[in-house]
């Protein structure tokens, strides 16, 4: 098997290479590619079928990345909630923790496209060590989530001794990694890496798959190897307009999720980023596509649909309504669409 350093080297990250592995001739795709940049790996490359399928829309850059006027650089409000460098502290008992600027792809929808891949996230030394030491001063962070970038594009040896610090202060309780890697460079999972994962438990892995045709054989096999680590998978999946806003192709994506042991975690609605404005649908096909999901597949595929609020206010959940009325009786609609009553507590049945 070739490794995946020697893939990743071979990434198309320039307009002219562009032109000539895809039919790509706008020139516009220049100075997109220079305000946000590319890189596509030969794994990633070789899984687009034709132009503009759900695949390339993710990985080759457009020029309405240039056009939206309606978005805005750091939607989550990340940067005014980073006490230190790269770390974030959004909620009182979590943090999550910026340990890398690379990916094996750059998604044209990244959250963080403002600074992923560029000298804009600047990451060293020196902010790692100011990350552990603010979790070690702030004892009521209990769970970190590892992301950046991609943290397992980090050599093994760098990830276990960032894994082995963050195990050694005592109030961190879960440690979760990011990671987009089983869907992109589904050859970084490795024996060797979930053998160094596996000695970190409780340590969970939420991956990120967002159509069916990104569950290969390949991908497939990276997922086992980490499951079979004892390392509990989750996927979180974006609904983006023209990929998979579709309730057929999401219920697809979340059985095949479940028979590779990945758990559907989130659907997310895209984040208000700048240069990503045309992936964006209504919130009302989220929760049209779940409504789709529920009596059609297993709770265990039914993932949460959520949109992160603007500003950095937190996930919030958005659900379809099955209640009709309240009252002695709740009133309420099956998934097949029959109306049903259920006494509340209390009350006669």
């Amino acid at each position: 098997m070739t490794h995946w350093k020697d893939i990743l080297q071979k990434s198309i990250t320039t307009y002219s290479a562009l032109q000539k592995h895809l039919d790509c001739n706008n020139t516009v795709l220049e100075e997109v590619i220079a305000n946000f940049p590319m890189r596509i790996n030969p794994y990633f490359l070789n899984l687009i079928k034709t132009p503009h399928d759900p695949l390339w829309k993710q990985a080759v850059p457009d020029p309405a990345e240039l056009e939206d006027t309606v978005c805005i650089a750091d939607p989550l409000g990340e940067e005014n909630l980073s006490p230190v460098p790269n770390l974030v502290h959004r909620y009182p008992d979590r943090a999550l923790f910026l340990v890398t600027n690379q990916c094996a792809m750059y998604c044209r929808f990244c959250t963080r496209k403002r600074k992923v891949g560029t000298e804009r996230m600047h990451i060293s030394d020196d902010t790692i060590q100011a990350g552990f030491d603010y979790l070690r001063k702030t004892p009521a962070i209990k769970d970190v989530l590892i992301s950046g970038g991609d943290p397992l594009l980090l050599d093994d040896e760098v990830l276990e001794k960032l894994l082995f610090t963050l195990r050694r202060i005592p109030s961190i309780e879960i440690i979760r990694i990011g990671t987009r890697a089983p869907c992109t460079l589904p050859m970084r999972i490795t024996k060797r890496l979930v053998t160094i994962l596996k000695k970190f438990h409780p340590l969970f892995i939420n991956t990120h798959f967002n159509h069916p045709d990104e569950i290969t054989p390949e991908a497939a096999r990276a997922c086992t190897l980490l499951a079979d680590g004892g390392i509990p998978l989750g996927c979180q999946t974006v609904l983006l307009k023209g990929i998979n806003d579709d309730p057929s192709v999401i219920l697809a994506l979340m059985r095949a999720l479940l028979r590779v042991r990945v758990k559907p975690y989130y659907l997310f609605q895209a984040d208000l980023t700048r240069g990503t404005n045309h992936f964006r649908t209504t919130t009302e096909t989220g929760i049209a596509i779940i409504r789709h999901l529920i009596g059609r597949v297993s709770g265990m595929g039914i993932p949460t649909f959520a949109l992160d609020a603007p500003g950095g206010k937190g996930k919030i959940p958005l659900s379809p309504d099955f209640v009709l009325a309240r009252g002695k009786n709740l009133v309420f609609q099956s998934p097949c669409g029959e109306i049903c009553t259920y006494p509340e507590a209390g009350e006669a049945f």
